[in-house]
């Protein structure tokens, strides 16, 4: 059975770190954008505030999102060992590299700024979770070091911060194209 609470017990904390991956989904307008993430990046500051590392890569739809008040759900789900899922209801708030906090925060991960996009604190307003029962099991190989060798890559050759520039805000879909333009 399912259950609603305002913040993260020490059962949610520990379940949250065991996970290598999680999903961000993120709504300011009609869309709502939904991605999967891995890597170590995350990090619990109290029991309503996590910090997330973004590295740069397809879009920046979770800035948007942040930017115009959106809203945000974080969700972890157990594939091995007992069943659970765990979800986060937040706000979020954009910790840009020009901010004075931002090598505070960035100080909590083993990884060089140059490589980063963005940070984020999500404040945490309800915890909720579930069974998980239908969720198969699955079994963890290992990170894919792609993105991080490109954002590496393209640091070395000086074009990382021009990408991030052109990669900052997408429009949205209601600026790109109607439903009629779709169908």
């Amino acid at each position: 059975m399912g259950k609603q609470y305002k913040e993260l017990q020490s059962k949610d904390i520990e379940f949250i770190k065991a996970q290598k991956l999680f999903f961000l989904a993120s709504c300011s307008d009609k869309e709502v954008n939904l991605s999967p993430k891995g890597y170590d990046v995350l990090r619990i500051l109290d029991n309503q505030t996590l910090l997330f590392l973004d590295y740069p890569g397809s879009g920046n739809r979770t800035c948007r999102d942040a930017l115009s008040g959106g809203e945000f759900t974080l969700m972890f789900c157990a594939f091995e060992g007992k069943t659970n899922i765990t979800k986060l209801f937040c706000k979020a708030e954009v910790i840009t590299k020009e901010e004075s906090t931002f090598d505070d925060y960035l100080a909590h991960f083993d990884v060089d700024a140059s490589i980063v996009r963005q940070l984020f604190l999500f404040h945490v307003y309800a915890v909720e979770t579930s069974c998980g029962d239908g969720v198969p099991y699955m079994k963890y190989e290992g990170d894919r070091p792609s993105l991080k060798e490109w954002a590496v890559k393209m640091a070395k050759n000086g074009k990382l911060e021009q990408y991030i520039k052109e990669h900052e805000l997408p429009p949205l879909l209601d600026d790109l194209h109607t439903y009629q333009d779709i169908k």
